[in-house]
């Protein structure tokens, strides 16, 4: 690596109200060089790249690029000087093929008879050479809406190559990609090391940090703690320079005791021919059942459909030994079940609204007495959830979108326990949250389990998995192909189930 900085952020500070997010914050940077940068939600992470891309002005401090200082008034501005950025939350135009959200805002234009049009030719050649060159099976025409999310993290990492930038940003890139997909992002990564891209890698993952990085600066709470030779780094040693103290333990100790069955399926089959079908299973009164599953086993779908969110042609919903028909989310929570979506951001808030608004949107209905709203108590029990939760915030007006994802988070846990609910679904719960707040969902999750809570937990993390589940229940291909107690599971048998269709050729 050259020893000369491509990128220097020098002693960046930046104020919201009642918030200081980043206090002298220095980062420095080398050309072809992955640099890692971590610390738990809230310790300003995101702000200070958006500080470097133009989307936030910051108060103090400068920003040197290839020896030059630059100020950025924009994203835009960002982009034509060589810096790009794949962010965490993806916003595709759905509606619109895959070229044209690669090349949005400088499609290739033609003239025809002196009138200027866009050459979707040239556009659809520019993006079949990008893709094969990133070695993507992605068809340039396909609309947007029909991809997953893994693809559509695929074409945002396509875009930002494009730019052909210096330095690229990759905010949390593999949160949604499976381990193959991981491994073909960091050659992608490792090519562009080789052409002197330079890349500064957001992530929670942190042997993903070790395997990739070749330096580790981190942040704690807007400040910056140091940066380290990833080689001089271990596990252990990130995690307590993030949280600063040690987290001896990952998960908390189970002090749920499973007993009757309160909720059993039977056959459940989607309406749609390529979901999920005959999914059976029990889930028992203080229980926490996981659901493994590579990408296209159908978890989502199936508890969506358990939610009354999605249509099924078959199967029998017993709730307590009763019968049930749940067919809309207000047929679930009448039923006291509830759902975190996998989705935080598109499915989850409502990101131009405040932390009250977001908590209290499922539960409203019990503070209302003669058609008018109790405001006093609204604000005490949110105030109170916020206390409990431990949310970081200056207050409960706060909109949601300015929140870290781990906040955002305990504010969506919030609403639904507010419900009371015996039934809690959780999907992907803590999906690109640091490693300090997913102790503190595992704990809530836990100290639900002991209160007689009944959980179904979806995660592609199968430590997670294993570290806090008492059965788990694994998808292939839309089916159910085993259930295992954690204590006698390990992520060899797990991945076994999670393949089996694929090893027999498929169904």
């Amino acid at each position: 690596m050259s020893e000369k900085f491509i990128l220097e952020m020098r002693d960046i500070s930046k104020s919201f109200p009642g918030v200081k997010a980043l206090d002298g914050v220095s980062i420095n940077v080398r050309p072809g060089s992955v640099h890692a940068l971590m610390g738990e939600n809230g310790a300003g992470k995101s702000t200070l790249m958006k500080c470097l891309f133009g989307i936030y002005k910051q108060d103090e401090g400068e920003v040197i690029l290839e020896g030059k200082k630059v100020e950025f008034k924009n994203s835009k501005d960002a982009l034509d000087n060589g810096i790009s950025m794949i962010h965490q939350e993806l916003h595709p135009v759905p509606h619109r093929s895959v070229m044209e959200n690669i090349w949005l805002g400088r499609y290739p234009v033609k003239s025809i008879a002196g009138i200027k049009a866009v050459d979707h030719k040239k556009m659809y050649k520019d993006t079949h050479e990008l893709m094969e060159e990133l070695q993507m099976s992605i068809k340039p025409d396909t609309l947007m809406s029909k991809l997953s999310v893994s693809q559509t993290q695929a074409v945002e990492i396509a875009k930002a190559v494009s730019y052909r930038s210096k330095v690229i940003v990759m905010d949390e890139p593999t949160s949604s990609l499976t381990e193959n997909e991981v491994a073909h992002l960091f050659k992608i990564i490792n090519n562009l090391r080789k052409q002197g891209v330079a890349i500064i890698y957001i992530s929670h993952k942190m042997e993903e940090i070790l395997t990739i990085s070749d330096e580790v600066t981190i942040m704690r709470d807007g400040k910056y703690v140091g940066t380290w030779e990833s080689k001089e780094l271990t596990t252990d040693l990130i995690i307590r320079k993030m949280v600063g103290r040690d987290l001896t333990n990952r998960f908390p100790t189970r002090e749920n005791v499973p007993g009757e069955v309160v909720l059993k399926v039977q056959e459940l089959t989607s309406s749609n021919p390529k979901s999920f079908k005959n999914v059976s299973f029990e889930l028992k009164k203080g229980e926490i059942l996981g659901v493994a599953g590579l990408v296209g086993a159908q978890r989502t779908e199936m508890v969506e459909a358990l939610f009354g969110l999605r249509s099924t042609i078959g199967g029998i919903t017993y709730l307590h030994g009763k019968p049930v028909k749940i067919k809309t989310p207000i047929d679930a929570k009448n039923h006291k079940i509830a759902l975190l979506t996998e989705e935080r951001r598109s499915t989850g808030i409502f990101p131009v609204l405040s932390i009250e608004d977001n908590m209290l949107v499922a539960s409203i209905h019990n503070y209302i007495k003669r058609k008018t709203i109790n405001s006093k108590q609204c604000v005490k029990v949110v105030k109170e959830n916020i206390d409990v939760l431990r949310i970081k915030t200056p207050s409960h007006k706060t909109e949601i979108k300015n929140l870290s994802g781990g906040n955002q988070q305990k504010v969506i846990f919030s609403r639904w326990l507010l419900t009371d609910p015996d039934i809690l679904i959780l999907d992907e719960p803590t999906r690109g949250i640091d490693v300090g707040a997913k102790y503190e969902i595992y704990s809530i999750i836990a100290e639900l389990a002991k209160k007689g809570k009944s959980i179904i937990m979806i995660s592609s993390e199968l430590p997670e998995l294993l570290g806090m589940c008492d059965r788990i229940m694994v998808m292939c291909e839309g089916r159910v192909t085993g259930t295992v107690n954690s204590e006698e599971a390990n992520q060899e048998i797990v991945m076994n189930y999670a393949t089996q269709f694929a090893k027999q050729g498929g169904l």
